[in-house]
């Protein structure tokens, strides 16, 4: 990338935005004078487009909101769980002591029993999923659970196959989660006694997500909203955003990964596959500038009196005017200054 321009003086090699130029320059060449004698070793011509600054790292597909789910009560699995499988409201998770646990709706999780007589937020909850799984006809959504409330969840407990239907429901018996899950492990097999100690599954949002690791020191890149283009297992590509950082995992007893995990979440109509073991590459937007001038790096020259220019070549002359610089990625650094135009023809080092 050396660049020698014969103007009477010898190149010093100075540096613009972290890439060594030669400066070669003379206070009148600076001025815009043209020079016949000065022809450039190479020529490029000066662009209008996109400059990017990025960092691609590997990623991973996932689902969003992982969480293990244990049992408060003691027991032994008879119907485990089935990973990969869309669980929505009402329906089975796993079976213990050969009673289903049923996902249910709601934000209170189940923390004790219910029967005639409690209540509270959590009776509110469990009727206002009676409601919407039609259970109940009538039956009001309020914090009592009553007769009416047990006579319909006996009907409910028999619909779902329970051996002993008492209109009664355990704090074992349900699992209550914002909306419709994705079972991403069986944590606990067929015949695995179970209870607080251990999770019996993993479940995790339907939404798809990717995760990727970042380096300690890329703070700023980890930010929410942070953009990234992202190419997925079958090579297309879609754009997102970052929404969070998450918990490493360290399974099998291994130390936790250093840096900084995020998860990313891909703009709507994303396409992505179901195969959360495949793997991608997230490429961060760092910085971006819009529709700027830009030259390739090697076409700066560094101005004896100080600052910047770049060589214009016409015909047989050239002349050498002054330029501020900006970004520069991939080779090109943007560039501002008087009469700098689309399609100029600019003197650059050889290839």
């Amino acid at each position: 990338m050396k660049r020698g321009l014969v103007l009477g003086a010898v190149g010093a090699v100075v540096t613009v935005v972290g890439v060594s130029v030669f400066a070669v320059v003379s206070d009148d060449d600076s001025g815009g004078k043209a020079n016949a004698a000065s022809a450039p070793p190479a020529v490029a011509e000066i662009a209008r487009g996109d400059l990017v600054r990025s960092k691609t790292v590997d990623g991973h597909l996932d689902y969003a909101n992982r969480r293990a789910v244990k049992s408060p009560v003691e027991g032994t699995v008879t119907q485990a769980a089935e990973p990969g499988k869309t669980v929505a409201r009402g329906q089975v998770l796993y079976k213990r002591d050969a009673r289903p646990v049923v996902l249910l709706y709601g934000s209170t999780p189940m923390f004790r029993d219910l029967t005639v007589g409690t209540l509270g937020p959590d009776v509110q909850q469990l009727k206002r999923n009676l409601r919407d799984l039609g259970r109940g006809r009538g039956l009001p959504v309020d914090n009592k659970y009553d007769e009416a409330t047990q006579a319909a969840v006996k009907s409910w407990q028999k619909a779902l196959g329970v051996l002993e239907p008492t209109g009664d429901v355990g704090k074992g018996d349900l699992v209550f989660q914002p909306g419709a899950v994705r079972v991403m492990a069986a944590d606990a097999a067929l015949a695995d006694q179970i209870g607080a100690d251990k999770p019996v599954l993993t479940l995790a949002s339907t939404k798809p997500v990717v995760r990727a690791q970042l380096d300690k020191d890329d703070q700023a890149l980890a930010k929410a909203g942070t953009r990234v283009e992202v190419t997925l297992p079958e090579g297309a590509t879609a754009a997102g955003q970052v929404s969070g950082t998450v918990r490493a995992e360290s399974g099998n007893g291994a130390e936790a990964t250093t840096g900084i995990q995020v998860e990313i979440t891909l703009d709507d109509g994303a396409a992505i596959s179901e195969d959360t073991t495949g793997t991608s590459s997230v490429r961060f937007i760092q910085e971006s500038r819009k529709g700027v001038l830009t030259v390739p790096v090697e076409a700066i020259v560094a101005l004896r009196e100080g600052g910047y220019g770049l060589q214009i070549v016409r015909e047989a002359t050239t002349t050498t005017v002054r330029v501020e610089t900006g970004m520069s990625a991939d080779g090109r650094i943007e560039i501002t200054g008087d009469g700098l135009s689309e399609g100029m023809r600019v003197g650059a080092a050889k290839p």
